[in-house]
């Protein structure tokens, strides 16, 4: 081996766990382990010092002379099989100056005491590095009674308003995307100019380096990055919705109220949520195994019924913390000896919607959330995103024009179409109509222009109300849903871009779309977050949502007097 080789930095993608010890007291790293691996035949915990690291491996597994899948093979195939299998473990935690860390391999993770689990580090690091465009996967828990979990991914990174995500109703549990900027090794080798990392509430996979100053340099990165105060402008509401202190005054009336559902599995306000730590392996688990004060039940599949069991007997006022006293561990395998997750408690599978009065309080995963916290500065921050969007069409000033008869302004919708329609590259399609056996009557206006680079333009002046911008921003929603769900109606508004254009953008790239809306407010005054109207920024950002998620961009632009 050459020198150059030996020099060469190695790295490998590793889950971080951060922990956190409760009052800032010291802990030997024993105690940062479930005890029963200490001293489990098959496991065996090693304190290590090389090269300015200090810390405690622990190892082992379970071998296994016949996989628990053969007997179930053998009976369909009537052949006999008999291979064994190991579930390895390995966890690696290490002491620095700023903190408490751990790196787990294969089912390692489950040798953690939960209890010293930091879940605001993987999201912390998140929602302070990714790359704006980056963003390749979310899992939201949506704050209702359901349990639901969504999760949106895409093969390439995203910005991440390109979703579609309800920023008010959710918490987002996971972030996948790409960071760059950082030094980490394996970007200051040389090898990627930006990593792939997966976020959790409580873990971080990332690629790190596997020898010692390189790794200690890499763990000093990640320190670096959540101690950055605030996070990114565009993930900032990830770090808004923030739970409320279980000691608090709202957490004290929100859990009477719950102290008494616990005894009624059949409450529409009641739900299982899968905690993020068993999200991956729920859907192949065999076997949950639940146990509290010396009692244990096996269950094939997890109920809300099953797990109330434990606290049926406890008093109001207890049944809360008895049901964080009831563990509960997942297994692969039909005789529940490989674990399939981390040990979780039964809190962490409880889902509540709580009204407490006039608010809604939403308890998921042992924590208490407000549902609406935090709406207002959300929403004029997203707000404002969209309206700072710099603008890719041109249009021209909207000048008043003589009275008639009746009042009216002779300068109407159909004049400015008009004159803004003269530009080179733009094309009228105001009250040009596509009817279908769907869209009879006066059938769908798809929009008033299209621009030069596949915008979608669509006109309103609004001086004084809400209705006409309401339906403005329907209209752009409208459209791009048909154009993309609707053959006929796409086929037909196609023929008439051709007959027009025959070498339009359009009819060669008609993925990418872009929804102009261009307003004219009272006296073509600015538009800011305080100019529009309240109703018309929730129905905006309502509209800009369902937008990006049909891939289509959205700009605000001012129609000037």
């Amino acid at each position: 081996m050459t020198s150059h080789q030996q020099r060469k930095p190695a790295t490998r993608k590793s889950t971080l766990h951060r922990l956190k010890v409760p009052d800032g007291r010291t802990v030997e790293l024993r105690d940062l382990v479930r005890h029963h691996y200490l001293e489990r035949p098959g496991y065996q915990a090693r304190p290590f010092s090389r090269d300015g690291i200090e810390g405690l491996l622990i190892t082992g597994g379970i071998p296994r002379d016949r996989a628990d899948w053969c007997t179930a093979v053998q009976e369909i195939t009537g052949l006999e099989v008999n291979e064994r299998s190991h579930s390895a473990a390995g966890l690696v935690i290490v002491r620095t100056h700023r903190g408490l860390y751990a790196l787990s391999y294969g089912v390692g993770f489950h040798m953690l005491d939960p209890y010293y689990r930091d879940d605001e580090f993987g999201l912390e690091f998140a929602t302070r590095s990714l790359d704006e465009d980056g963003v390749i996967k979310i899992r939201n828990q949506i704050m209702d009674g359901r349990g639901r979990v969504d999760e949106y991914s895409v093969a390439r990174g995203e910005r991440i308003d390109g979703f579609g995500l309800d920023r008010f109703g959710s918490i987002v549990k996971r972030l996948c995307g790409t960071v760059s900027g950082i030094p980490l090794t394996s970007v200051r080798a040389g090898k990627v100019q930006q990593v792939k990392v997966e976020c959790a509430e409580s873990t971080i996979k990332l690629p790190l380096a596997t020898r010692p100053e390189e790794f200690l340099s890499d763990l000093r990165a990640v320190e670096e990055v959540c101690a950055r105060k605030e996070p990114l402008p565009e993930l900032r509401f990830v770090d808004r919705v923030r739970r409320f202190e279980a000691s608090s005054r709202k957490a004290a009336d929100a859990q009477k109220a719950l102290e008494e559902l616990l005894t009624n599995p059949a409450s529409p306000r009641l739900a299982l949520g899968v905690p993020e730590a068993c999200q991956d392996a729920f859907g192949s688990a065999q076997v949950f195994r639940l146990t509290r004060a010396g009692r244990s039940m096996d269950v094939t599949e997890l109920s809300l019924k099953a797990l109330l069991r434990f606290v049926e007997d406890v008093e109001a006022g207890g049944r809360l913390r008895a049901l964080g006293q009831v563990r509960i561990l997942m297994y692969n395998d039909d005789d529940g000896l490989t674990p399939a997750s981390a040990a979780t408690n039964g809190r962490e599978w409880l889902i509540a919607d709580i009204p407490v009065g006039a608010n809604r309080y939403f308890y998921g995963q042992g924590k208490w959330y407000e549902i609406g916290a935090g709406y207002l500065q959300t929403l004029e921050e997203e707000l404002q995103q969209l309206l700072d969007k710099r603008s890719t069409v041109s249009l021209p000033p909207w000048p008043k024009g003589a009275l008639g008869a009746r009042g009216q302004d002779s300068h109407d919708e159909g004049w400015y179409n008009s004159q803004a329609a003269a530009q080179t590259g733009y094309m009228l399609f105001d009250k040009k109509n596509i009817v279908t056996e769907k869209f009879k009557g006066g059938g769908l206006e798809i929009c008033d222009l299209l621009g030069p680079d596949n915008q979608l333009i669509c006109i309103k002046k609004a001086a004084s109300k809400t209705a006409p911008l309401s339906h403005l921003f329907a209209q752009g929603v409208a459209a791009v849903e048909t154009l993309r769900s609707d053959e006929e109606v796409r086929s037909r508004f196609l023929a008439q871009v051709a007959r027009h254009t025959p070498g339009h953008r359009m009819l060669e790239d008609f993925g990418t779309l872009r929804v102009v809306f261009g307003i004219l407010l009272k006296d073509g005054q600015d538009i800011t977050v305080n100019s529009l109207f309240a109703f018309a920024q929730v129905s905006l950002l309502q509209s800009a949502r369902r937008l990006r998620a049909m891939n289509a961009e959205v700009e605000i632009v001012p129609i000037r007097r």
